[in-house]
């Protein structure tokens, strides 16, 4: 396991919320980061089952290695209707990767997997990677959407201090009909130019900690129909159990606060949320 992914020390489990009275989808999860087990192990089927507990019935499971996006693909394979897999090689590995075509022709061929129904999590970082690695980043983010638009499956982006970058890109290289901004960082005005574009804008518990004011007021602005929600656990737990393991049943949390914020009905939101996750990924059986 990458040191640039994995917790740096243990955290103990955030309690399940109470469950969601309609079913709802984390769309961003690293499962095996929460399990540290193989990918058809009892401790990921307990995940689920918390997960469930909580009204959260089904789990994308997102790749950011050419290793861990194989361990992705056979957990959906042993997970038939809970789990489906995006693959990819993050920003941050990709520039660092031993031999970076070899790990890129490795999620090229794991993309036509049926199980697999996004490219990601993809992207530019520039928080992490410093400038001189930079250009073998943006390399690799261009093969992840031409990947993405050849295989037609969803993008999903990951953007960390690099916005006009990631926006400027998808514009030059033209963007995939289905892009997804994981775990949307920027402000309002960021959010109205990505509704524009079609994409669509994924939150974390990052929208329920006090120091984001921003990130309320952005997902105010979205459209129904462009709105995701996911935890991307293990890390980013919602309030009020922030430093703890966060889990796909966190959605629970993040979802009734999100409601909150719009000032919709839980089950009215997770409903559409359902159907949006539905459109981009397909079914899950």
């Amino acid at each position: 396991m990458s040191d640039r992914h994995s917790l740096k020390e243990p955290r103990p489990d955030a309690p399940v919320p109470e469950k969601l009275n309609r079913p709802c989808i984390d769309v961003h999860a690293h499962l095996e980061l929460v399990t540290e087990t193989a990918p058809d192990a009892q401790e990921v089927r307990d995940v689920l089952d918390a997960a469930l507990a909580a009204g959260i019935d089904r789990v994308v499971q997102v790749g950011y290695s050419a290793e861990q996006s194989r361990w992705g693909v056979k957990c959906a394979e042993s997970f038939p209707g809970r789990v489906l897999a995006a693959v990819a090689l993050h920003p941050n590995e990709a520039p660092v990767v031993e031999d970076l075509e070899k790990d890129l022709k490795v999620i090229e061929e794991l993309a036509r997997h049926p199980r697999v129904r996004a490219i990601g999590e993809t992207g530019l970082d520039f928080f992490r990677t410093q400038a001189p690695l930079r250009d073998r980043q943006l390399y690799s983010f261009k093969r992840h959407i031409a990947l993405s638009k050849e295989v037609d499956k969803a993008l999903v982006i990951h953007d960390r201090d690099a916005h006009r970058a990631v926006l400027d890109t998808l514009l030059e290289v033209g963007a995939p009909k289905m892009t997804i901004f994981h775990c949307f960082s920027g402000d309002a005005e960021m959010a109205r130019e990505c509704i524009d574009a079609g994409y669509y804008l994924s939150f974390a518990g990052t929208v329920t900690f006090k120091n984001a004011p921003a990130l309320r007021e952005a997902v105010k602005l979205v459209p129904i129909d462009q709105l995701l929600v996911e935890t991307d656990s293990p890390f980013l737990a919602p309030a009020p159990h922030r430093g703890t393991l966060n889990t796909p049943a966190q959605v629970a949390n993040i979802v009734r606060f999100v409601a909150d914020e719009r000032g919709e009905s839980v089950d009215y939101l997770c409903d559409r949320l359902t159907e949006n996750a539905l459109r981009l990924f397909g079914s899950f059986d």
